[in-house]
């Protein structure tokens, strides 16, 4: 049996998985605030609760916003900000008695979609999440490929590229830099992009829901996609994965599947585009899914 972890800013999602991947049993509870010791014994419960539930023991992963530092083992650039600095992973092994798995949410993302899910039998897949941040995961023959800095896949953190006039030198991002993809791609990047043209300001979610009857919104999510589109063109000219999944909010985003693809002619150094540009199959449930597969 697998059980997957998926550590977040208000939630922890525990899901135990047989062999073939059936789901036995999934549970979520609040992450406590603020509190390094708190969290982790909530993870050891919630694996607890999970395996008496199954009356079975299993592997432990475990996915969480940041990575674990090549150089000193400690979590770093995670959101919940009270695990940054922390031997998460060897203090876990210590109360739980045994060795897990641990890897960045964007990771377990790709891993879970390309195990048994939207890039199902892929090569390589390039899982992309795009909520109120931009992340991404590589994953190559069904393993996650870290990189000798343990930062394989971070995308976001890049320029955007072939910029427009008007898109320089681009908001600032939390990293200290300018023009970031995820200060373009993500929601609140997309919030901000209507708000300078409209002058007034929609969420994501209404920008999508407004586009068909209001000129601004539709103008709003052309210049998204185009943008998506020459971000992704990298991806490809770079890795050239066989498929790309979305995930997070604006993965729901019909339109994105069918008209980034058609840009990407623009940007792809190559006479052909056999990528795949594709929906995730789990969704929310990719996270916890793919912590539990870090053990395949």
């Amino acid at each position: 049996m697998r059980i997957g972890i998926d550590l977040g800013g208000t939630k922890i999602e525990g899901v135990a998985l047989d062999d073939n991947g059936k789901e036995l049993i999934r549970h979520r509870i609040s992450t406590p605030s603020g509190d390094y010791s708190a969290t982790l014994n909530a993870i050891v419960e919630l694996v607890n609760y999970l395996e008496s539930d199954t009356r079975h023991s299993g592997s432990v992963g475990i996915g969480t916003p940041g990575s674990l530092s090549p150089a000193s083992h400690l979590l770093r650039n995670s959101n919940s900000v009270c695990m940054n600095g922390m031997p998460v992973k060897q203090d876990l092994e210590k109360l739980l008695n045994r060795e897990i798995r641990l890897s960045n949410d964007a990771n377990c993302f790709a891993l879970s979609e390309a195990t048994d899910g939207a890039a199902k039998g892929a090569v390589v897949v390039f899982g992309v999440i795009i909520g109120t941040g931009t992340g991404a995961g590589i994953v190559v023959n069904g393993k996650v490929l870290d990189g000798p800095n343990a930062i394989a896949g971070e995308w976001g953190h890049n320029p955007l590229p072939w910029p427009n006039g008007d898109e320089l030198p681009g908001a600032e991002c939390y990293c200290g830099k300018h023009g970031c993809i995820e200060t373009f791609l993500s929601g609140p990047g997309l919030s901000h992009d209507y708000q300078a043209a409209a002058g007034n300001k929609l969420s994501a979610l209404e920008i999508v829901e407004q586009a068909v009857q209001n000129r601004l919104a539709n103008e709003c999510l052309e210049r998204y996609e185009d943008r998506m589109a020459r971000g992704l063109a990298h991806i490809i000219n770079i890795l050239d994965p066989d498929v790309i999944v979305l995930g997070g909010g604006m993965s729901n985003v019909a339109r994105l599947y069918q008209n980034v693809p058609k840009l990407l002619g623009s940007y792809v150094f190559s006479d052909v585009i056999n990528t795949r540009l594709v929906a995730p199959m789990y969704g929310d449930s990719s996270g916890v899914r793919g912590a539990a597969w870090l053990w395949d």
